[in-house]
């Protein structure tokens, strides 16, 4: 994990808290530079955590700008977020949003070992719909698989303020 929150008393260290997001977010926001510009494409992913060790697993087309962008520099950031919820306050500053996230880095890096591949789709599916599946050397012909090694992350829960 990495110490880049400024508001710690948000901060969420409990690995089993920090599976429990991976878990409801389903969606990634993968940050990438194309030469001098920003790009920001949301995916869905499967994840795995080993020994506090996060690797990110995504799915997607075998050519397109991202791709391109990855295979230029693999190095990402991503955030995901849950439970987000509206609240209201006495004045305009008091209203918010609470949620739980998780932000992070890493390298990106296109999957080319088909058993590798399988195993990845199947713990995007597991990650998705709770549901285990296997797959077929031609299912996963037809996809790219990316698997984003993470350097670094923090988590974070904003709650709801107490009245």
């Amino acid at each position: 994990m990495s110490n880049g929150l400024t508001r710690r008393e948000l901060e969420i260290t409990d690995i089993n808290k920090i599976i429990e997001i991976l878990d409801k977010s389903l969606i990634a926001h993968i940050g990438m530079v194309d030469g001098d510009e920003p790009y920001v494409v949301p995916m869905n992913y499967g994840y795995t955590m080993t020994d506090g060790k996060l690797t990110l697993y995504l799915h997607g087309a075998r050519k397109g700008r991202k791709i391109d962008i990855m295979k230029a520099n693999p190095k990402v950031f991503f955030e995901t977020e849950c439970d987000i919820q509206p609240f209201e306050g006495e004045v305009a500053c008091k209203y918010g949003m609470a949620y739980a996230s998780i932000m992070g880095k890493g390298i990106a890096e296109i999957v080319e070992d088909v058993e590798e591949k399988k195993n990845a789709m199947s713990i995007i599916m597991k990650t998705q719909t709770g549901k285990d599946f296997t797959f077929e050397d031609k299912m996963v012909s037809f996809v790219n698989i990316i698997r984003i090694d993470v350097s670094s992350y923090t988590a974070k829960h904003r709650p709801i303020p107490k009245k």
